[in-house]
């Protein structure tokens, strides 16, 4: 069954004081650092929308388009629904993987209607695991910028055999999309346990992995 993005429908909260009467759009810098040891991050998915979509929900069933990106780097799918939907303002992408200790910088707008951002990249080497900050608020003036440290989640989408045949990317060069039972649900990756091809020593991981630093431009 396929199932689309989770929509929440109730529990977030957000003041509407500073932005009121407010209709323009601002413009975010947005400074992401891979911390890391030895994991690199597939091209990054960033989104600006209101509370009413979330890129998942922790203890459900990933999005067919949010598999794609955890299992093959695939920002395209998951893009594209967000596009469509009247909940999202704007979407971007960066290119090329960031390896570890390294930085990217992109800009992305928002407005009053949408105020909350999102950030999603697989990891690799791994079969489905993913980082993200899922919903963060963002930064309402010209002052410090808004930090927020990413963790890794596990799509639980494909089977974790830590295989190079399937796991896709530069150190691997296997196929993403493989067969087998998984989790069937999205839960904080336990990062990588040494049972197949993968070193621990050299591609494991602990939360967080990813700094996240929005700045208001303008």
């Amino acid at each position: 069954m396929k199932k689309i993005l989770t929509v929440i429908t109730a529990g977030l909260l957000l003041s509407s004081m500073a932005w009121a009467g407010d209709t323009g759009t601002r413009t975010y810098e947005v400074t992401v650092t891979n911390l890391s040891k030895g994991v690199s991050f597939t091209p990054l998915l960033g989104v600006v929308h209101n509370r009413n979509i979330a890129l998942f929900e922790l203890g459900q069933q990933a999005s067919d388009e949010l598999a794609d990106l955890a299992e093959g780097g695939n920002t395209g799918p998951l893009q594209m629904v967000l596009d469509d939907s009247s909940n999202v303002y704007a979407t971007t992408t960066t290119s090329g993987m960031l390896g570890p200790g390294e930085t990217v910088t992109f800009m992305i707008e928002g407005r009053n209607s949408h105020r909350l951002f999102s950030v999603a990249s697989m990891l690799l080497p791994t079969n489905d695991a993913f980082f993200a900050i899922n919903s963060i608020r963002l930064p309402r003036n010209h002052g410090p910028s808004t930090v927020a440290f990413a963790r890794v989640y596990d799509a639980g989408s494909e089977l974790n055999d830590e295989l190079c045949a399937s796991i896709p990317g530069p150190f691997c060069g296997g196929t993403p999309f493989s067969e087998g039972h998984a989790e069937g649900y999205v839960y904080v990756s336990n990062g990588i346990q040494g049972n197949g091809d993968l070193s621990t020593e050299e591609f494991d991981w602990r939360n967080p992995v990813a700094r996240v630093a929005i700045h208001l431009v303008q």
